[in-house]
């Protein structure tokens, strides 16, 4: 049975998309059958990928109407990455999920054979804890909580580990914390290294390992309509999610 991953915080800017879609990446260069959801408005995993905002079907489709997301799931590119796009309708799910009976348990409705299909689905939430953020959560086996190594990222953090565990309670008790990811992180400033150290001390068991550092490379690889392990494979950015991906399947 394979794992699905919402890869999740409430705060913007914190790397939610260039983690979902380079961990997907370096998951399926393992050989492994890996899928991307992007259940952001902005459709920046689709675009990162060198999808368009217009394909049908998509996660809004999923989300809102019948589509099963194994049955909107496209090649992406990579070996053995596939993904289901967003579409700019999805910025309507936040006002018509709350119309539909039993909103929250859609996505996970809609899973279908994918555990079967896929070793690994990652969920791309938008910067958010609406609607649609709710049902990736309840849909999901685990989160990755990507925090940026600057002390307002870590403002909302306990904020949002307080979501999930209403969510674990009342909507999906095997949801589990994979892990707080630091991203952004530039190793030559203090402010970087206090973050850190703060996060380390305060959650010992729940921060990777692995830091994803500050890149040009990862932040330019969406240009290209690539994954950054793909533009620029020796980067530092590209070393670091292939470590992450290893440390994951460690972790299990």
């Amino acid at each position: 049975m394979g794992t699905v991953y919402a890869i999740a915080n409430q705060k913007g800017g914190v790397g939610k998309t260039t983690t979902a879609v380079n961990l997907a990446s370096c998951t399926a260069s393992e050989g492994e059958q890996t899928l991307l959801v992007d259940l952001d408005p902005q459709c920046n995993a689709t675009v990162a990928l060198g999808g368009d905002r217009d394909l049908h079907p998509s996660s809004y489709d999923c989300l809102t109407g019948d589509t099963e997301v194994a049955a909107a799931a496209r090649p992406a590119g990579p070996d053995n990455l596939w993904i289901v796009p967003a579409n700019v309708d999805l910025a309507g799910a936040a006002v018509e999920l709350p119309r539909i009976a039993n909103s929250e348990t859609r996505l996970r409705e809609r899973l279908g054979p994918v555990r079967e299909r896929f070793a690994r689905t990652f969920l791309d939430c938008p910067p958010s804890l609406g609607p649609v953020s709710v049902n990736a959560l309840v849909a999901a086996d685990r989160v990755i909580v990507p925090v940026q190594a600057e002390y307002l990222a870590l403002e909302g953090l306990v904020q949002f580990l307080d979501t999930l565990g209403l969510i674990r309670r009342q909507l999906n008790p095997r949801l589990e914390v994979s892990g707080l990811l630091i991203t952004m992180h530039d190793e030559r400033t203090r402010l970087a290294q206090d973050v850190e150290a703060e996060l380390r001390e305060h959650f010992p068991s729940m921060v990777f390992e692995t830091v994803i550092p500050r890149s040009v490379r990862v932040a330019e690889s969406p240009s290209y309509g690539l994954p950054v392990t793909e533009h620029a494979p020796s980067s530092r950015g590209a070393v670091a999610y292939r470590a992450l991906a290893k440390e994951l399947a460690a972790r299990g």
